[in-house]
């Protein structure tokens, strides 16, 4: 059962990587929690930034940090690596997006600790445009009765649903 046809922001950095994560996700089938890459996502997230405020909660999102630069509110999405660098920039962007229909202006920042590299982010009309398309590709992703097809990708060797899809 699906619980919601919302895209959420890990639903779309799931889009940009691979559809049928985005349909088992929408299932609340959660990968292979022990994998050592989601470990390594999981504790890079605890540690890095202690500092600043983390993991803040508005209606579907999670922001991974909140500050503000003088009068601007920033957010940042930390990520394991820039490999992703795709799906970061559109889940960032989708945040920026929701937070402005919210009526909070902000910016953005890709943090990818471990390469100390950071990636600033603003939300343009081309960046909205391709969000507003793939929210409609993902919501008719979860109408689907089954999964789309596996099809192997660069990113499956590393993913928490391999053993789920190829085995």
């Amino acid at each position: 059962m699906v619980n919601s046809m919302h895209p959420t922001g890990t639903l779309i950095w799931y889009y940009y990587i691979c559809p049928r994560e985005v349909w088992l996700m929408s299932r609340q089938l959660t990968p292979w929690q022990e994998n050592p890459f989601i470990e390594i996502g999981r504790l890079l997230s605890e540690e890095a930034y202690k500092r600043e405020r983390k993991e803040i909660h508005l209606e579907n999102i999670v922001i991974d940090l909140l500050k503000t630069e003088g009068e601007n509110v920033v957010i940042g999405e930390v990520k394991k690596s820039s490999r992703f660098e795709k799906s970061a920039r559109m889940q960032l962007a989708f945040y920026l997006w929701r937070l402005k229909q919210l009526g909070i202006e902000a910016t953005g920042q890709l943090l990818f600790p471990k390469e100390k590299k950071k990636i600033i982010v603003t939300l343009t009309k081309e960046l909205k445009a391709e969000l507003i398309e793939a929210q409609a590709q993902i919501k008719e992703i979860i109408k689907m009765e089954i999964p789309p097809q596996a099809q192997k990708t660069k990113f499956c060797s590393k993913c928490g649903y391999q053993e789920f899809c190829w085995s």
